[in-house]
């Protein structure tokens, strides 16, 4: 069987898009043929006739015929992607990247932290895990968001997924009706928050550059293995194919050799947080 050429898009229908938060879309998208690929990898996203941007899918890994991309809107290309409607035409690029080692997973307890649009990559994370629940001893997941008008997916982290999982969210600002955690998603990493077992455990962190930093800070502080923290480090992936150099991690490259690293791969980089 030949090879995919990795230049060449998959021509694709925007079949929904539903409106998450104030800032974030998610676009549901059907491809010409179906585009397989595993939690943690990324495609890039094509407007015709504009230029394309990296994206991590965020539905489930098991559904082939349909992909679904969280994205926020902070610049022209996300811009112009909030402003497609159902019909338009865009062109999917890849799959790329290395994903989450679930075979690392699996049998071991698994916390994840995520804040911000972070979440959509774990969400697909979480749909792959939860086609095989019996698999890890315990998952638990942290979040936080600015407000409570911030959280993504917030019918399903709110009366869905903690019905499976040990769910807890956080806002920096609350409003008159949160009752939840108030403070920085580390405020729910804290021992009497998250009841983990750092010593045999895996964590996984995703979400904006100085949150992760943070959260991984405070996952040593509890014990976990730099080894056993996993990072997504989204960086400038133009070419998605370690070919332009954009997005480079001392040695290594974001899209090639990530997004996914061991934290002790890359914790003595320079500026791995930026």
């Amino acid at each position: 069987m030949a090879s995919i050429n990795p230049y060449i898009s998959v021509p694709a229908k925007v079949e929904d898009v539903i409106v998450e938060t104030p800032t974030i879309k998610t676009l549901v998208f059907k491809p010409e043929r179906p585009v397989a690929f595993e939690a943690g990898q990324f495609i890039e996203l094509s407007i015709p006739g504009f230029g394309e941007a990296p994206f991590t899918p965020s539905s489930s890994p098991a559904v082939k015929e349909r992909m679904e991309v969280t994205i926020m809107k902070v610049g022209a290309v996300t811009e112009k992607v909030h402003a497609l409607a159902k019909g338009d035409e865009v062109g999917i690029r890849g799959p790329l990247g290395v994903p989450y080692p679930l075979d690392r997973f699996r049998g071991r307890e698994l916390a994840i932290v995520g804040g911000g649009v972070g979440l959509a990559p774990l969400r697909a994370l979480l749909f792959a895990l939860f086609e095989d629940m019996k698999s890890y001893k315990k998952i638990l997941l942290r979040y936080g968001a600015r407000t409570p008008s911030d959280i993504v997916y917030r019918e399903a982290v709110t009366r869905g997924w903690d019905k499976g999982i040990d769910v807890m969210l956080t806002v920096d600002e609350g409003d008159k009706d949160w009752k939840g955690n108030v403070g920085v998603v580390t405020t729910v990493c804290e021992k009497d928050k998250l009841k983990c077992h750092p010593d045999s455990g895996v964590a996984v962190v995703c979400g904006p550059p100085i949150m992760m930093k943070f959260a991984t800070l405070k996952l040593l502080e509890r014990g976990y293995a730099k080894k056993d923290i996993y990072l997504s480090m989204e960086k400038n992936m133009s070419c998605g194919i370690g070919k332009c150099g954009h997005c480079r991690i001392g040695p290594y490259y974001a899209c090639k050799d990530g997004p996914v690293f061991p934290y002790d791969r890359i914790e003595n980089e320079p500026r791995i947080w930026d």
